[in-house]
């Protein structure tokens, strides 16, 4: 099979022109929610209320929403460790989500999976994994099956940068061209790999990865999450064909650490990240775009967070009030 280009995508907004404000709120909506989810994850952390560590997907919302968006509620995501964004973009509900972290028995997990291990299957979520590159093979394996059942169904792989150090991402990505799979693997480079910067950590040209496979590959800034979704969309309608699988590459960068003890982050400097803040918001991007297209009056984003805000804290609270899982249940629902 030829080997196909790649594409450095660049955002159309005549193509944009079918889209109604509606939708746009409630995609900036969903940013939103994950934004105030995680900044609330933050401060149980700090407060002591959560056991263990969160990696906050503060920065990178356009990403998940964006690619959610384009998605069906029977298509296939899988998560990472850093992966409230994408399980909230697919339609998790905040009350069960913060009821995982907290260790609850109204959690998605019954509060055995925590922050890096949340799934759900209602969605089509199939699980976020603390493995760095370890749900390459769950979607992978997700797209086989849905070409076996001839079910029109697409599977959707995030993973960071980090990702591309691991042979399960090579091996997979292999099997898929070869079968032709409806599979898209969205890797989300943040720029830095734990502490280290991705140029210290992965030589070359990332899409030369899929190149090497002849897969369709395309490059986007993950910032803005029209070109996000514009380009998600693309590439899922050409899955659903029968065209094959596809790599998509989205610049982005994660606003806060690694994880949430992560606070003084000697390897970037504040200058990097105040720029990245301050011009590179996605939720901005897209709220200034509304507002200067008279879309949307200014007063309305303010109405949007107030709202989010106040389901947040509705869920935080909802969390906090819930029950352990019974000890009993210790040895339930393990399978390996």
């Amino acid at each position: 099979m030829p080997q196909d280009e790649a594409e450095i995508a660049q955002l159309d907004l005549a193509e944009l022109k079918e889209t109604t404000l509606d939708q746009w709120l409630n995609v900036y909506r969903q940013m939103l929610k994950i934004r105030l989810f995680e900044e609330k994850t933050n401060e149980l952390y700090t407060s002591a209320k959560m056991p263990g560590l969160a990696h906050l997907y503060i920065g990178e919302e356009a990403i998940a929403v964006g690619v959610c968006e384009a998605l069906r509620q029977d298509d296939y995501i899988t998560s990472t460790h850093r992966g409230h964004g994408h399980c909230l973009a697919k339609g998790a509900k905040l009350d069960m989500m913060f009821s995982e972290l907290l260790g609850k028995v109204d959690g998605y997990c019954r509060g055995k999976g925590g922050s890096m291990h949340i799934a759900d299957q209602d969605t089509g979520n199939l699980g976020a994994n603390g493995i760095v590159g370890g749900s390459v093979g769950i979607a992978t394996g997700a797209a086989l099956s849905i070409k076996m059942r001839d079910t029109n169904q697409v599977a959707v792989c995030f993973f960071g940068d980090g990702a591309l150090g691991q042979g399960l991402f090579y091996e997979s990505m292999n099997m898929a061209q070869l079968w032709q799979l409806p599979v898209i693997y969205v890797c989300e480079n943040n720029l830095y790999g734990e502490y280290t910067p991705t140029s210290k950590s992965t030589s070359g040209n990332r899409l030369a990865r899929a190149e090497a496979f002849g897969m369709h590959n395309v490059e986007i800034d993950g910032q803005d999450v029209r070109l996000v979704y514009q380009t998600a969309q693309r590439l899922v309608e050409r899955a659903r064909a029968g065209e094959g699988p596809a790599f998509l590459l989205c610049r982005t960068y994660r606003f806060r650490g690694h994880h949430v003890g992560d606070i003084d982050r000697p390897y970037r400097s504040r200058e990097e990240e105040n720029k990245w803040q301050t011009e590179n918001d996605p939720l901005q991007i897209l709220s200034d775009w509304l507002i200067t297209d008279k879309m949307a009056e200014e007063s309305l984003f303010s109405q949007i967070e107030d709202e989010v805000r106040s389901d947040v804290e509705a869920a935080v609270t909802f969390a906090l009030n819930a029950s352990y899982p019974d000890e009993m249940e210790v040895d339930a629902h393990v399978y390996a």
